[in-house]
């Protein structure tokens, strides 16, 4: 792999949402990342695994209830510079991988923890999904048109905005700092931490007051679809077209192209009183036209105007075509690694591995002899998947 990471070994525990993600990204900026599955998962693989999270990396099979599966990890970890864990409190340290024991195997390693609710704290031993994460973070009430239950934005805020993200930050933070220090240290990545800061400029507008923000008035704020000018409005053709013309410049715009220029009561873009009126008189006006149509008045202005795309849609733009945001890895359309340096061009992933494809590779590449991997094998510490 090439990319900024490249010469970076990162050994990922299999989890779910989050951690894979941050997996992935590690290993799209060039990072070499093992991804260890349980020896249990190990199956007959029937075609190809089309999980995108699981894209970048070989995957190798340990049983960590074996003490030899254990040592084996701890082995390939004297040799890494980071390691990505996503079990509740308390789970890798019964496993005796917690990072107190790693980190006196390799005082430099990264040892990151991705986890909901965090390492302390009275829910800490709690199940919970993202929806939980971003709802006790002071985010989901705020996901809501007025009059309306709080929507669930899927799961991107809590395990990939405010989770992954913020993981990777901080793995990025600690490997930088441990070239100055020659130290690992411990990045403790909370989903409720991270979604929370995704909100510090609403607790900025909150601090301005409920003329800029009010929190117990869900979608009658700007930016939560209060305003007539920073929404999204249904086509005549039943698809939609999303609006931000915030900026007064761009607010002239949009009157402009939309024929209301002249209109009085459009004139006072910032009285919220009118907003209810003024959206429903825009929605009249979008109505009237299909997608298509509007995207031939607006695109390439400054309204601050885009379709609202799918994902088949999105992938086909020329935009995106252009920019080659979307591509084919193994027959699978997805996103392309982001973001892109001007240097050091990171490779093109390679398709997602199963559960102990690559376990002899990853051993012999990380200096195990044949004859340890075999006795590994025999011992069922590790485990190889068998060839398709």
């Amino acid at each position: 792999m090439s990319g900024p990471l490249h010469g970076y070994r990162i050994i990922e525990l299999a989890g779910i949402g989050p951690g894979p993600f941050a997996a992935m990204l590690l290993s799209d900026l060039g990072a070499e990342v093992i991804r260890v599955e349980r020896a249990q998962a190990v199956r007959a693989s029937n075609g190809a695994n089309r999980d995108v999270l699981q894209r970048g990396r070989r995957n190798i099979a340990v049983d960590l209830k074996n003490p030899a599966g254990v040592e084996t990890l701890l082995t390939m970890v004297e040799q890494a510079d980071g390691l990505i864990e996503g079990f509740r409190p308390g789970v890798m340290e019964r496993l005796g991988l917690g990072p107190d024991i790693c980190l006196a195997r390799n005082p430099k390693l990264v040892f990151g923890r991705m986890t909901g609710w965090g390492q302390t704290g009275p829910y800490a031993n709690a199940a919970g999904h993202d929806i939980n994460y971003i709802s006790l973070a002071g985010s989901l009430a705020h996901f809501a048109r007025h009059g309306s239950q709080p929507t669930p934005p899927l799961n991107m805020v809590g395990d990939f905005g405010g989770g992954a993200m913020f993981l990777v930050v901080g793995m990025l933070s600690a490997l930088l700092e441990c070239q100055c220090s020659g130290q690992g240290q411990v990045v403790d990545a909370a989903m409720v931490d991270g979604t929370a800061s995704l909100m510090s400029m609403f607790w900025g507008f909150k601090a301005m007051g409920p003329a800029v923000f009010d929190e117990n008035m869900p979608g009658t704020n700007m930016l939560d679809t209060g305003a007539h000018f920073y929404d999204t409005f249904r086509c005549a053709d039943g698809k939609y077209v999303s609006i931000g013309s915030i900026e007064p410049q761009f607010y002239q715009e949009l009157l402009r192209l939309t024929g209301l220029a002249d209109d009085a009561e459009f004139g006072e873009q910032m009285d919220r009183n009118l907003w209810p009126v003024l959206k429903s008189r825009l929605e009249a006006v979008f109505h009237h036209k299909t997608q298509a149509e509007w995207c031939a008045i607006m695109e390439h202005t400054d309204v601050c105007f885009a379709p609202v795309l799918t994902m088949s849609e999105a992938a086909k733009h020329p935009h995106n075509v252009e920019r080659s945001t979307f591509i084919d890895v193994g027959g699978v359309t997805q996103p392309a690694p982001a973001p892109r340096l001007s240097r050091t061009v990171s490779d093109t992933p390679t398709p997602a591995s199963y559960p102990g494809r690559d376990t002899r590779d990853v051993l012999a590449d990380w200096g195990f002899s044949a004859d340890a991997i075999t006795q590994l094998e025999s011992s069922g510490a590790v485990k190889t998947a068998p060839t398709p």
